[in-house]
């Protein structure tokens, strides 16, 4: 497994050594290929650890790693365009922002030592602040940033202080090495426990938590808002699976509340979602509800709520990049997000609106999706800890279906403002982009068992 990490130094040096003209291909070429290599962690038999020097692969990790290496090249394709205009050096330089989060990111997931993993976890800010701050679309990204950064590292304090705290206790952060170290005073794990994860429900994010995810995705380019919805929200249900498996349910005394502000929140971001007119604004917030029904899934500590939790989040991951990445291609050639806008797109763009139609109902969850699998093994897990968490479940996954038909019939269906004229075609790098989006998607589906 450390291979593709020196896989990924060694793609960072060839992208800032190469020549222009072939810096964006050797970025594409690069990513596909880790991403060939990559697909071998999935032969480890998922039942047993696999340990690797300081690098670990587990059923938690390896779906994950997978993912994030497979959005790589999908980002950089999605963002060729959206860079043209720049220099050159800031062309190379975004690259090597993709590429250096990447690495940061599969580092993070294959870490089998908690500082390493917070390391980590912190290294993703800055490419990310960068991306929000200086390829940003509107002057509204420094505001973005800012929010991004002041939630992110608040969260990431807590972190700290419980890992220097283990530390001392335990003389090692190590996965396997893990215990409480208070003997049988349950709160005092308790209270460990929500420091250590509290930067994570950040991260995912918890309703409460979420002010800094709308203004992030909004803001962002669209290879910012590909990474951001398609794995650093992953980062934070990782982190939670983690901190949560190490300790057992002694640990999980609060995880009630944070259940309940889960179950809360994924209804309440239907009802948001229906009032959206921006397509990204409407995207991002509806990540928040599905990311909801992931902390439900972990919060349970059962096993089907982990598998459940695993299933959506990298159901969630392709989805909703691929959502950001057909925003995208319209706002390049309107020039708005806007929805009423945005009508009739399906009468110019007959495969865009096909994208638009398989994509909106993956995000509704219609069988036999892969997204429904996860949402009814994690409905399933939360529903055994209280059957009173049905009605808030039913109601969430009835605004889900609502804003996802809302979202397609806006855009997609009426008649064309006669204010877009001359809008060139879409071009074969923005059919590849869909397809490589829906086709693991589809895959999974007719291989479930990958992801248990």
């Amino acid at each position: 497994m450390s291979h593709l990490i020196m896989g990924y130094v060694g793609l960072v040096l060839s992208v800032m050594v190469c020549g222009s003209s072939v810096m964006w291909r050797i970025g594409q070429v690069g990513g596909l290929l880790l991403a060939l290599l990559a697909l071998s962690l999935t032969s480890l038999n998922f039942c047993v650890s696999s340990v690797s020097g300081m690098m670990v692969g587990d059923f938690m990790s390896v779906g994950l790693t997978v993912l994030s290496i497979w959005l790589l090249p999908l980002m950089l394709i999605a963002s060729q365009r959206h860079m043209v205009s720049e220099s050159m050096l800031y062309q190379r330089v975004f690259i090597v922002c993709q590429v250096f989060l990447t690495g940061a990111l599969v580092l993070a997931f294959l870490a089998s030592d908690l500082l390493l993993f917070y390391i980590a976890f912190e290294s993703t800010l800055l490419p990310t602040l960068m991306l929000i701050t200086r390829w940003g679309a509107q002057k509204e990204r420094y505001q973005a940033g800012t929010y991004f950064m002041f939630f992110t590292l608040v969260g990431s304090l807590p972190l700290l202080v419980c890992l220097v705290g283990q530390y001392q206790l335990n003389g090692s952060l190590a996965f396997n090495t893990i215990y409480s170290g208070f003997g049988n005073s349950n709160y005092l794990v308790n209270f460990w426990w929500l420091g250590c994860i509290l930067a994570f429900l950040v991260k995912l994010p918890l309703y409460g938590a979420h002010l800094w995810l709308p203004k992030a995705h909004v803001e962002a380019p669209i290879a910012g808002s590909m990474v951001l919805a398609g794995v650093l929200l992953k980062l934070g249900g990782y982190g939670m699976m983690r901190v949560s498996y190490m300790w057992g349910p002694a640990a999980m005394l609060s995880s009630e509340v944070v259940l309940g502000l889960a179950l809360w929140g994924m209804a309440s971001m239907g009802a948001i979602c229906l009032r959206q007119t921006d397509l990204k604004s409407l995207i991002a917030y509806s990540s928040v509800g599905h990311m909801a029904l992931v902390v439900g899934g972990i919060m349970t500590g059962t096993v089907w709520g982990y598998n459940g939790a695993m299933i959506l989040m990298i159901a969630h991951g392709l989805v909703s990049s691929c959502l950001f990445s057909l925003a995208n291609f319209w706002y390049e050639r309107s020039g708005t997000r806007n929805l009423v806008g945005s009508r009739g797109v399906i009468m110019l763009f007959p495969l865009m609106g096909l994208g638009w139609l398989s994509m909106s109902l993956m995000n509704l969850a219609l069988p036999p999706a892969i997204n429904l699998f996860g949402e009814l093994i994690s409905m399933v897990a939360v529903y055994n800890w209280s059957t009173y968490s049905i009605v808030l479940m039913s109601l969430g996954a009835v605004l889900t279906a609502g804003y996802s038909l809302y979202m397609f019939g806006m855009s997609q269906w009426g008649d064309t403002m006669k204010t877009y004229k001359n809008l060139y075609v879409m071009t074969s790098r923005e059919y590849l982009l869909v397809l490589l989006h829906l086709s693991p998607a589809v895959y999974l589906v007719f291989y479930l068992g990958l992801m248990f």
